[in-house]
């Protein structure tokens, strides 16, 4: 049995955690913090994560945060058919998880942020069409790759896609458009659609 704990709430970056932790059926302990209500920035939750954000664990006394780094060590540590299966296909999923965070996490945040979550006398229009328009070089590597196999590491559904789905649901959320990406879209709600990710 796990004596996992998972620190966060929703709405936020948690629920890529909760997923992996789903998609493993792993029982765990949910502490329900969250930045909005200061929960985060007691001094009990500084020893766990100095940085003051979600989500983190403590995984039978390892503490971690950093939400990718999380699912790529819950994978490696329960396995199951997510878990990459070699040297080569875990340096691929480590990749994908830091090309998502450099690569697309911002733009989008931004996006969703000025399309939804900002008060709308806050909103910038022309800075989501400047964003929206940087994504789509990423969005056409995504697609390109996903056109030549099914999931990201080739015939199965992996860390690699649950980290990589779990920043691109923001599209959906902030209704971006991916036309041009067809197959990054089918991919998507492929992995969106997946019982555990359904929250």
């Amino acid at each position: 049995m796990s004596g996992l704990k998972i620190y966060g709430r929703m709405p936020s970056r948690v629920y890529r955690t909760l997923w992996m932790a789903k998609e493993l059926e792993l029982e765990y302990e949910q502490v329900p913090l969250h930045q909005s209500d200061g929960s985060t920035r007691t001094p009990e939750y500084l020893a766990v994560n100095p940085n003051g954000e979600i989500p983190a664990i403590d995984d039978d006394g390892l503490v971690l945060w950093e939400s990718m780094a999380i699912n790529l060590y819950l994978a490696k540590k329960y396995g199951g058919p997510l878990a990459p299966e070699t040297l080569e296909e875990e340096a691929r999923a480590t990749q994908w998880s830091f090309w998502v965070m450099s690569q697309v996490e911002t733009p989008l945040l931004t996006v969703l942020m000025h399309r939804v979550l900002l008060p709308k006398n806050q909103r910038n229009e022309g800075l989501v069409v400047e964003k929206i328009e940087s994504l789509q070089k990423p969005f056409h590597v995504l697609d390109s790759v996903l056109k030549k196999s099914e999931y990201l590491l080739g015939d199965r559904f992996t860390v690699a896609d649950l980290n990589v789905a779990s920043v691109l649901r923001w599209t959906k959320m902030a209704s971006v458009e991916l036309l041009t990406a067809p197959d990054l879209a089918t991919w998507l709600n492929h992995c969106l659609s997946r019982p555990a990710a359904t929250q």
